[in-house]
């Protein structure tokens, strides 16, 4: 299928974006800054410039088989003044509104169906109650929101076309959604319940909300509201203990709900509200879900990686045979080339001709004017499949960095994972934490710009 998609360069947009190629579709992205989106969206998509408020190019309908609709103001971006509600409100009502009316216009010759992503933040605060799609609407902000929300995808959408709300709940995942701001916290020691700790909190792994997306693409008999939650919802309590145990880290702090009330006024709401959702469409489709427990969603995204390291994680996709974007990583030469000026990054010797597994490379280079040596072996080395570097001498305590290459969409994926860990433990990582992930991600973002004009 050609799919366009919304909101396709955040978290979850990018996770979903490539699903859709791995399975085969194709994609056209609508995007407010359309070379912005060029540059960091790193699979390959057709592009087209949206102000969101506005009907879209028609041209960017051509072939389009479903909309997927994720784009929309972040809910806990900014505290809940007058004025971000109404830009909360607009960013996604004014949007769906501006969609369903291109696709009205569109004839027979729109898409067969339309996903617009809701949220559980339709049921409010409701205590312990168990709530499913059948649920009457909650009282509050976020209820008002995901029910005009809904009533542009859902009562207002255009006869033949199969529209779809999918409720989603709280996303858990690496590098993004609701884990980014509270791993932190929760490896130093410092994560803990909030507020009294008993409200329910209805979760979802991205990649089971990924799974989600593509059932309700693909199966005819899902239509209206959908909750994109995992079958357990868990009590806030039982949550930081289980991410705690994940972590292997106390979670002694609590952060109590009037000092929240005051620092985020009404927003808190949404951390402090009571929520205890079940998927119930989704079970009755014999939909089967990954993560059914938090405990197993925990484990897998915090495998691999102690509390003192960080990981990181990029991708980029280039229109060439695998065969060759290997070959040009081969050359020790190429690595000097996409390493930033700023580093001196020199090749000193190499205990081989040419790269292969065992090799060890020894470099020069500077660290804001500090001159450094570093020593990496080549820790695995499966052409067409992987290479694994490793320091063995350096600045860091550790660097992990595994290159993965793929077949995708008639050109090559390319996957990187670091792990690394700073001197001096969880000190060292508060002192130069932060500037070290600056750097690193200053690096990447280079390398990828010197590889895209190599290989576009």
């Amino acid at each position: 299928m050609r799919i366009l998609l919304t909101g396709a360069t955040g978290f979850i947009g990018k996770k979903l974006s490539k699903r859709l190629l791995l399975e085969g579709h194709s994609l056209v992205l609508l995007v407010r800054d359309l070379e912005k989106a060029k540059q960091s969206f790193p699979y390959p998509a057709d592009f087209f410039l949206w102000n969101a408020k506005d009907e879209p190019d028609p041209a960017a309908f051509t072939g389009v088989d479903g909309v997927i609709h994720l784009a929309g103001e972040s809910i806990v971006g900014a505290r809940w003044s007058e004025a971000q509600k109404r830009k909360i409100h607009d960013s996604r009502i004014l949007s769906a509104r501006a969609l369903v009316s291109a696709m009205e216009k569109l004839g027979d010759a729109k898409p067969q169906v339309f996903l617009g992503a809701s949220a559980i933040g339709f049921y409010g605060d409701r205590k312990d109650e168990v709530l499913d799609e059948q649920s009457p609407l909650g009282a509050g902000f976020l209820s008002e929101i995901c029910r005009d929300w809904e009533s542009e995808v859902l009562t207002k959408a255009i006869p033949g076309l199969r529209s779809v709300a999918v409720r989603i709940g709280i996303v858990l995942g690496k590098g993004g959604g609701a884990l980014e701001k509270l791993l932190p916290l929760f490896k130093k020691g410092m994560g803990g319940p909030i507020g009294s700790g008993s409200q329910w909190m209805s979760w979802i792994h991205i990649d089971d909300l990924v799974s989600v997306f593509l059932e309700c693409l693909e199966n005819s008999k899902l239509v209206g509201p959908i909750n994109a939650v995992a079958p357990e919802a868990v009590t806030n309590r039982d949550f930081s203990k289980a991410l705690g145990e994940a972590l292997q880290t106390s979670v002694f702090f609590t952060a109590p709900a009037a000092a929240l009330k005051l620092a985020m006024g009404e927003m808190s709401t949404a951390v402090l509200g009571s929520t205890r959702v079940k998927p119930a469409r989704l079970l009755q489709n014999g939909f089967r879900f990954k993560f059914s427990r938090i405990e197993q969603a925990f484990s897998e995204i915090v495998q691999g990686v102690s509390n003192d390291e960080v990981e990181y994680l990029d991708e980029l996709w280039v229109p060439h045979e695998l065969k060759q974007v290997f070959e040009y990583f081969g050359d020790a030469k190429n690595l000097e080339a996409i390493t930033p000026p700023w580093l001196n990054f020199k090749i000193v010797s190499m205990s081989t001709p040419e790269i292969r597994e065992g090799t060890l490379i020894d470099y020069k280079l500077k660290v804001h004017g500090f001159p450094m040596k570093w020593r990496t072996l080549i820790e695995d080395w499966t052409p067409g499949i992987q290479f694994i570097d490793t320091q063995l001498k350096g600045p860091y305590k550790k660097w992990h960095h595994t290159h993965r290459f793929s077949k995708l969409a008639k050109g090559t994926l390319i996957e990187d994972r670091v792990i690394y860990r700073l001197p001096g433990g969880l000190l060292g990582s508060a002192l130069m934490g932060g500037k070290i992930k600056q750097d690193v991600t200053e690096i990447f973002k280079f390398r990828t710009m010197k590889i895209r004009e190599r290989f576009n």
